[in-house]
């Protein structure tokens, strides 16, 4: 996959596909009820960090210049090693 398509898809998935799972896992929580204060963090945790594990690959590198850029392209300051 491209490096600008992965963004694409990044931006996708951060503006449409986070909200949808913020409000399932709203839903989700809220059909639990009520826990006790360690047990709903630990479900807030689980939650927080299980819908990025499927997509990391997706974000890895997404902070560095485009590397099938032409070097013309590319700042002089994102040239990096």
């Amino acid at each position: 996959m491209t490096y600008r398509r992965r963004k694409l898809l990044a931006l996708l998935v951060l503006v449409l596909g986070l909200p949808g799972y913020v409000a399932v896992a709203w839903v989700v929580v809220s059909a639990i009820g009520r826990q006790p204060l360690l047990v709903e963090v630990a479900i807030y945790l689980v939650l927080g960090i299980v819908w990025v594990l499927p997509l990391r690959r997706l974000f890895l590198g997404l902070g560095r210049p485009d590397p099938d850029a032409p070097p013309a392209e590319r700042r002089e300051d994102d040239r990096g090693p």
